[in-house]
């Protein structure tokens, strides 16, 4: 069995990576088609208007911010960190679907990605690459994950408005 302190193959780092975007694709459909879609579950839940056009333009955008950010990452050979600030990321959607839906004790749409994708994704991301990445540069990327969600939620509860 592989040590975790043993670090991955290049296409093991990029294979990882990857698994981002498609999993962001995953999740975006689940919050586009389960119960009415995540823009009528936001206006019922919290009285914001999000139509679903501005809500797939603003997914859009992010599926290629995060393309781009693994492309970019291993061009400049920082794909553990950017690893760090994704699985971060992933992480704190996660835990923001599994609390909403706990307090509102209902489903919301995207929290089954979350529950069986995202969380692990997260949580798997920031346990293995711990021990690969300098402890200043894995914190700042782990702030960055949760940055990245405070600028989402805050975009997410103006309607999608800058």
């Amino acid at each position: 069995m592989r040590s975790l302190q043993q670090p991955l193959t290049p296409f093991g780092m990029q294979l990882w990576a990857w698994l981002f975007p498609v999993t962001y694709l995953i999740h975006i459909a689940e919050e586009y088609f389960a119960t009415g879609g995540y823009s009528a579950y936001l206006y019922r839940l919290r009285g914001v208007q999000l139509s679903n056009t501005r809500f797939l333009v603003a997914q859009t955008v992010g599926v290629v911010l995060i393309i781009a950010a693994v492309i970019i990452a291993r061009q400049l050979r920082f794909t553990g960190v950017m690893i760090v600030i994704l699985g971060a990321t992933v992480l704190v959607n996660a835990l923001t679907h599994i609390i909403t839906s706990s307090v509102d004790q209902s489903y919301g749409p995207g929290l089954l990605s979350s529950i069986l994708i995202w969380l692990p994704l997260g949580v798997a991301s920031l346990i293995r690459f711990y021990p690969l990445v300098k402890r200043r540069k894995y914190w700042m990327g782990l702030a960055i994950g949760i940055v990245i969600n405070i600028i989402v939620a805050v975009f997410t509860l103006r309607g999608g408005k800058l």
